[in-house]
């Protein structure tokens, strides 16, 4: 069989590629026909014949795996890369999906190298300054496996726009001048002996930075090879910070938690403030007074503050756990979907909720991040004790016959203790000088799966809110038992 071979440059084009791979499809040239050589001098075998290209179409992901394996410098690249081209296009449609394909895994692998090379040179590169013809040049040596300066350097352009810089390799060299990016042949290896300011930056960022709880030595070495580390000039504290990790990280356990800045001086301030609870006689005074709270840290990632809002002389009061996303960004309490079960139980059990006064035990949203999503998370015990003081406000403002606990979190911060919501609902009970009422918070409804439990727990909510109605109409005042609250 005659051997066709192809000259390629070390450093092949995209476009070159896709150039001959399609003249050598076009022309039917299989994969074992053909000899791909890396140099830039005639090989001794027969040239790839001229002749017209087919516009034979490539597909997305393929382009992506060339971009890879293009700058790999294993020998056989470039016969991969065309394997996988003739075979795709000779009935295997989808051959990039079959993981276990031998080709595709070694492809695989090639592309991961590579990607890993361009990331460790945007983590590694360091400059050195230095003066060329009068002006300031910020130069540089790194030592790559693969040829990825070309991939690697738009990120340099990025960062460094308005500095003149050159990144040598042993491959090439990308000189930035004059806002303009060109490549030259390789270049030798600069001059030892660093910049003493920008040495000292990088020394200092990474001893501050470095955290000792977290020492991976395995790890560190698997991400920065000690290959880079001469070009490196805080790797110089590496030793003596691996063997100092493990009494620094005692020392951090041991240590004092600190506060944000933020909230600690918030919390010194308070520390001298009156204690005494100042005369409560409008709820608008009150509701400006705590849009300037930083009791606890939830103020900082939430929109805003969720006060209580309802009739100043409300004869009845619900108190729920805290905002939801809604609420949040709407400024009211009880307004998503809960919002929506807790209005529907309201008027079945004949209670206008415009009557009523509604307000939580936490008013500002406490979250977790997720992508774009904030997912609710309970409001822990320091939360709801220093939320506290506003819901007294409120209580002292509004002076409610009843209060409604709804959910576990709003009779913890009514009673002072932990409250079995299903063991305690569902009876009216003294708490100090006013009656209160526990019962099912309307989140808990929509959390359950079953059906059929959640059309009980939301007749047994209706249930208490119709004997809540009946208290306030004198229908069953004489059934209050005493409440006992926490010492």
């Amino acid at each position: 069989m005659k051997m066709l071979s192809v000259t390629l440059p070390e450093f092949c084009s995209e476009e070159r590629f896709r150039e001959v791979a399609r003249r050598c499809l076009a022309q039917k040239i299989g994969p074992d026909e053909v000899l791909f050589v890396s140099g830039e001098t005639a090989s001794l075998f027969d040239a790839l014949p001229e002749g017209e290209s087919a516009a034979i179409p490539m597909p997305r992901r393929f382009h992506e795996l060339a971009s890879d394996l293009l700058c790999h410098a294993a020998p056989d690249r470039f016969a991969l890369l065309y394997r996988l081209l003739w075979r795709i296009h000779h009935g295997e449609r989808h051959l990039l999906d079959r993981a276990a394909d031998p080709d595709v895994i070694r492809a695989s692998r090639y592309a991961k190298a590579v990607q890993k090379d361009v990331y460790r040179m945007h983590a590694f590169v360091r400059f050195s300054e230095r003066q060329v013809d009068g002006k300031p040049m910020f130069v540089a040596w790194f030592e790559p496996q693969h040829r990825v300066l070309e991939r690697a350097a738009p990120f340099f352009v990025d960062r460094f726009t308005n500095m003149d810089w050159i990144i040598a390799t042993p491959f090439a060299t990308a000189i930035w001048k004059n806002r303009s990016l060109a490549f030259a042949p390789p270049g030798p290896r600069p001059a030892t002996g660093g910049d003493p300011v920008l040495d000292d930056f990088w020394t200092t960022f990474y001893r501050v930075t470095f955290n000792p709880a977290r020492l991976r030595v395995n790890a560190m070495l698997a991400q920065m090879p000690k290959k880079h580390w001469a070009t490196m000039p805080e790797t110089r504290l590496v030793p003596s910070l691996v063997q100092t990790a493990g009494t620094r990280a005692e020392a951090m356990i041991e240590a004092v938690p600190q506060l944000p800045p933020a909230y600690a001086l918030a919390l010194e301030r308070r520390s001298f403030a009156p204690q005494e609870l100042a005369p409560a006689d409008e709820l608008a005074a009150v509701r400006r007074e705590a849009e300037a709270c930083t009791r606890c840290p939830l103020y900082g990632p939430a929109t805003q503050l969720v006060f209580g809002e309802g009739p100043a002389d409300a004869s009845i009061m619900f108190v729920g756990e805290q905002p939801g996303d809604q609420e949040d960004l709407a400024g009211r309490p009880f307004v998503g979907p809960a919002g929506q079960v807790f209005d529907r139980a309201l008027a079945t059990a004949g209670i206008v909720r415009k009557e009523a006064y509604v307000t939580g035990a936490v008013k500002h949203f406490k979250f977790e991040p997720r992508g774009k999503r904030r997912i609710h998370r309970t409001p822990g015990r320091t939360e709801v004790v220093s939320c506290r003081h506003w819901l007294d406000r409120e209580l002292a403002t509004v002076r409610p016959k009843l209060v409604v606990a709804l959910g576990a979190t709003a009779a913890f911060s009514l009673a002072g203790r932990p409250v079995a919501v299903t063991k305690e609902r569902g009876a009216i009970r003294q708490l100090g000088d006013r009656a209160m009422l526990v019962t099912l918070h309307p989140s808990y409804i929509l959390r359950l799966t079953d059906a059929d439990a959640a059309a009980r727990a939301y007749d047994e909510l209706v249930s208490d809110l119709k004997l809540a109605k009946r208290w306030l109409n004198g229908q069953s005042r004489s059934e209050a038992p005493q409440f006992l609250q926490a010492s």
